[in-house]
């Protein structure tokens, strides 16, 4: 699969979910996610683990620009615990990133809005692009959400959150 994203720091969770409610977003959740990311030869794999079950995400990003294609793979891990406590054994845990999500949909494009431990409140855009898809597509409804945010490409942050964490 693939998917087009956007990441920045964003102090107003809640104006920013008002503004992408008037856009026609709606709330499907709020998840408290664990990610554990293991060493890995290629790309990045996360362990994420929330109420709802785990899933094991591997994924390589193309270049480092601020609107970022990924191709990602999920895979459903059965027992979160001692999956991460396999990996972690085999492969070595680089860095873990627990969150507070709010997870808003229109379509095909998914607005994070997320509380990450140690490093404060940031936004995430995800455009799940299906199949053959063409990723311009999409960018039309990742630069509206942008706009309504008031997030100019300048504030977009081509990093992972535990890479985040890592440069402080």
């Amino acid at each position: 699969m693939r998917n087009l994203e956007a990441k920045f720091r964003l102090p107003d969770l809640s104006g920013a979910r008002a503004r992408a409610e008037a856009l026609g977003y709606a709330v499907r959740g709020v998840l408290d996610q664990r990610d554990t990311f293991f060493r890995v030869a290629r790309g990045k794999l996360k362990l994420r683990e929330e109420a709802s079950g785990a899933w094991l995400i591997h994924y390589r990003r193309e270049g480092r620009h601020s609107l970022m294609l990924s191709n990602y793979e999920i895979v459903p891990a059965a027992d979160g615990a001692n999956t991460r406590a396999m990996l972690a054994d085999a492969l070595g845990v680089i860095a873990e990133v627990r969150k507070q999500r709010t997870l808003l949909t229109r379509s095909n494009v998914r607005l994070h809005l997320d509380r990450v431990e140690g490093l404060g409140s940031f936004g995430e855009i995800e455009a799940v692009i299906a199949g053959g898809g063409d990723p311009d597509a999409s960018r039309i409804a990742v630069d509206e959400l942008l706009a309504a945010l008031g997030i100019g490409r300048a504030d977009l942050i081509d990093v992972s959150y535990f890479e985040l964490m890592q440069s402080r």
